[in-house]
C-alpha cells in the first residue's frame, strides 16, 4: 500500500503539469517542435537511465532507488515553477523534464519489481495493475486539476500545486517503502550496464512501445490542438481546461481497467486473450477519435482509449513476470521501459508537427493501426518463446 500511495501522489503531481505543457506555444511563444521536444525530454533521459536503473535494482534492491527517484521527481517538478519566472524558460523546462525522466526511471523499475517480488502467478496481474493504477488514478486527478487551476489561477500556481504533491509522495516513500529484492551476494554480480535483450523482454517492450506511442506520445500531445481546431469543449472551459478534463476521462478509464485486466488475466487460462481484447479496444478508440465531431463522441473515444491502454498494462507486465526469472525482473522492467519511452518520446515529436501538415485524421488512423500491429508482434513472440500462442498463466 505504501508503494501505491506514493505512486498515486507522484502521478498526481505529474498530471497537474500535463495540460499546460502542450499549450506552451500559446503561453510563451514556443515553436511546435520545441513544445514536442519539451514534452518528450523526460522520455529521452529515461532512455539512458532505464536499463541502468533496472540493473541497480537487481544489484542493490528496491528501497533506495525508489526513494531517490521520488525526491528527484519532486525537485524536477519545482523546476517548472522556476521556468515560468526565470530567463531562458525553454532551458529550464527542458532541464526539468530531463531530470523528471531520471527520477521516474528509478521509480518505475523499482515499483514493478516490488510487485513481482510479492506475487505469484495467481496474483501477479492484479498487483501489477494496482502499482500502475497508483500512478494512473493520481494522474487523471492531477490532469483535471491542472487544467482548471491553470485557467483560474495561472500556470505558476498549478506548477506549485504539482510540486507540493510530488514532495508529499517523496516523504511517504521515504517513511514507508520496504526492501523486497536483495537476496545475498548473488545480486552483487549484476553490473549497472547489463541490459536484458532476450525474446520475452523485447516482445513485451515492442507492445509497450506501440501503446505509449499512440497514448502518451500522440494523443496527449495533440489533444489541446485538436480541441482548438474543432471548437470542442467540456463544461464551458477553453481548449486548455477542456483538454485536462478529456485527458481525465481517458486516464481514469485506464486506471479502472488496469486492475480489471490484471485480475482477469490471473484467473484466465492465459494472459494473451485479454491483452488482444484491450489492444482492440485501444484501436477502436482511435478510430472514433479520428471521426469525432462532438464532445460526446470525443468523450466516448477517450474512454475507449483509456480502457484499452489501461487494460493492457497489468496483463502485459504480469506476462513479463511469468516469462523471466525473479532475479532478472529489474533488468527486464528496465528494457520494457526503454521501449516504452522510445514510443512516448517519439510520439510528440512526430505527431505535433505532422498534424500541422496532414491534419488529425491521418495521424489518428495510423494510431488505430499500431495496436493491431502490436498484437501480431505479441502472438509471434510468445509463440517462439513458449511454443504456444496462448501459454498458460499457471505455467
Amino acid at each position: 500500500m505504501s508503494v501505491i500511495a506514493s505512486t498515486f501522489f507522484i502521478g498526481f503531481g505529474g498530471g497537474v503539469v500535463y495540460p499546460i505543457l502542450p499549450n506552451l506555444g500559446t503561453v510563451l511563444g514556443f515553436s511546435p517542435f520545441l513544445v514536442g521536444l519539451i514534452l518528450s525530454a523526460n522520455r529521452f533521459s529515461r532512455l539512458l537511465t532505464n536499463a541502468p536503473a533496472g540493473s541497480l535494482v537487481d544489484r542493490f534492491g528496491t528501497r533506495k532507488p525508489f526513494v531517490i527517484g521520488m525526491y528527484v521527481q519532486g525537485i524536477s517538478t519545482f523546476g517548472h515553477v522556476v521556468a515560468m519566472i526565470a530567463p531562458l524558460p525553454e532551458a529550464w523546462f527542458l532541464g526539468a523534464r530531463l531530470l523528471w525522466g531520471v527520477g521516474s526511471a528509478l521509480v518505475f523499475a523499482t515499483a514493478y519489481t516490488i510487485a513481482d517480488d510479492i506475487s505469484d502467478g495467481k496474483s501477479r496481474g492484479s498487483n501489477m495493475g494496482l502499482i500502475r493504477g497508483g500512478v494512473l488514478f493520481g494522474f487523471p486527478t492531477g490532469v483535471v486539476l491542472g487544467g482548471i487551476v491553470s485557467e483560474l489561477s495561472g500556470d505558476i500556481v498549478a506548477f506549485g500545486v504539482a510540486t507540493v504533491f510530488a514532495f508529499l509522495a517523496s516523504v511517504i516513500a521515504h517513511q514507508t517503502v520496504p526492501e523486497t529484492h536483495v537476496e545475498g551476494e548473488v545480486n552483487q554480480l549484476v553490473k549497472p550496464w547489463e541490459i536484458k535483450m532476450d525474446l520475452p523482454a523485447v516482445t513485451i517492450g515492442l507492445v509497450n512501445f506501440a501503446v505509449l506511442f499512440v497514448y502518451i506520445g500522440a494523443l496527449f500531445a495533440t489533444l489541446v490542438l485538436f480541441l482548438n481546431q474543432n471548437q470542442l469543449s467540456a463544461f464551458g472551459f477553453d481548449a486548455q481546461g477542456s483538454s485536462g478534463i478529456f485527458m481525465g476521462f481517458t486516464v481514469f478509464a485506464a486506471g479502472l481497467s488496469m486492475y480489471l485486466g490484471g485480475s482477469i488475466s490471473d484467473q484466465a487460462q492465459s494472459r494473451v486473450p485479454i491483452l488482444l481484447l484491450f489492444l482492440g479496444v485501444l484501436s477502436t478508440g482511435f478510430l472514433l477519435f479520428a471521426i469525432a465531431d462532438s464532445a460526446l463522441l470525443l468523450a466516448i473515444a477517450c474512454v475507449c482509449i483509456g480502457l484499452g491502454q489501461g487494460g493492457t498494462s497489468g496483463p502485459l507486465m504480469a506476462l513479463l513476470g511469468d516469462l523471466v526469472a525473479e532475479s532478472e525482473m529489474g533488468r527486464a522492467v528496465g528494457t520494457n521501459n526503454v521501449f516504452g519511452d522510445i514510443g512516448g518520446a517519439s510520439g510528440p515529436i512526430v505527431a505535433v508537427p505532422t498534424v500541422e501538415f496532414v491534419g488529425f485524421w491521418p495521424v489518428y488512423t495510423f494510431c488505430a493501426a499500431l495496436p493491431v500491429a502490436a498484437a501480431l508482434v505479441l502472438l509471434v513472440g510468445v509463440r517462439r518463446e513458449t511454443g504456444h500462442f496462448l501459454p498458460s498463466t499457471r505455467s
